[in-house]
């Protein structure tokens, strides 16, 4: 089957919301080449550093790219992308240079080719994401393993906002606890939530193809019994009030629409963490969650993403 590889040269800042057009244009997934990481200095905290070839990666900005079925009606989809992106501006996101290219590649040289950039890694004191395809052995008892197969969803579980949601549970989670994942995409903090005590998980997107994959990787971690996997848009179809935690690993544009509806659902006392959030966006998060009525209790920033962390 021939597909039509779809590039454009954006900016970190735009990622998220390029990769969002993308999908929402039938794509089934995406790959991010950031030239930024060739320079990037990291800790060597968890052992997640890479020899990296340069080759890989843009000489400026990010890289976005995606795949549709070659069709007859490719040119429009891919006018429509174009317009879709260059929108973006109207919502003060910096999209770059903004060049899309595309090629025609078949199906065998890209369907599996991205594993070979997926490997463990120990994203905090106790998570380890391990695809499946991979042999790991815990280095220590107290390590948690996720195994993760993506599938056609995004999120390997890997990106920074993911790995400060990971990290704000690890702190959070007691047991037994209600945690709502709202956005759950692959599936990640759902597993790590239920891996930590959790008591029960709802797990909410309103992508079908991201709830199989995370109805896929509940079954694959042995949660399945703890985290339920649902199709809703974001909080519309919780009618829990007694929720300890609820977790949103999304667009910051998304998160500031529901506040409210977080603050409705969970009990005196609950925590709201959110991720997914540039800097440029920090302060808009802040202000809508403090004026649905959280006390904002930490803000943590990695590479160029804020996690914010509120308290009913």
């Amino acid at each position: 089957m021939k597909w039509t590889e779809l590039s454009v040269l954006t900016t970190n800042e735009a990622v998220e919301a390029v990769s969002n057009i993308f999908h929402e244009a039938g794509a089934s997934g995406v790959v991010i080449e950031d030239s930024s990481e060739i320079v990037k200095n990291r800790e060597n905290q968890f052992g997640e550093i890479y020899e990296l070839n340069p080759d890989d990666y843009p000489a400026e900005g990010v890289i976005v790219k995606a795949y549709l079925p070659a069709s007859s009606f490719l040119a429009e989809t891919i006018e429509e992308i174009k317009l879709a992106i260059a929108n973006l501006k109207n919502f003060n996101i910096n999209i770059g240079k903004n060049i899309l290219t595309t090629c025609e590649v078949n199906e065998e040289d890209w369907a599996t080719s991205w594993k070979q950039y997926y490997h463990p890694v120990k994203v905090s004191e106790r998570f380890t994401i391990v695809p499946t395809w991979e042999d790991y052995e815990p280095k220590n008892s107290d390590e948690i393993i996720i195994e993760l197969d993506p599938g056609m969803a995004f999120g390997t579980g890997t990106h920074p906002t993911t790995v400060m949601c990971l990290q704000a549970l690890e702190k959070l989670v007691k047991p037994g606890d209600i945690v709502i994942d709202v956005g759950t995409g692959s599936g990640v903090l759902s597993i790590g939530a239920a891996l930590l005590g959790a008591g029960k998980v709802i797990a909410l997107d309103l992508d079908p193809i991201a709830v199989k994959a995370a109805t896929e990787n509940v079954k694959l971690n042995d949660v399945d019994k703890i985290v339920e996997v649902h199709e809703g848009n974001l909080l519309d179809k919780v009618e829990t009030r007694e929720a300890d935690i609820v977790v949103a690993n999304i667009l910051a544009e998304v998160i500031v629409t529901f506040t409210d509806d977080a603050y409705a659902v969970l009990k005196p006392g609950g925590t709201f963490i959110t991720s997914g959030i540039i800097r440029a966006k920090k302060e808009e998060v802040k202000s809508a969650l403090e004026k649905s009525g959280f006390a904002v209790e930490e803000v943590l920033m990695l590479e160029d993403w804020v996690s914010i962390i509120a308290k009913k």
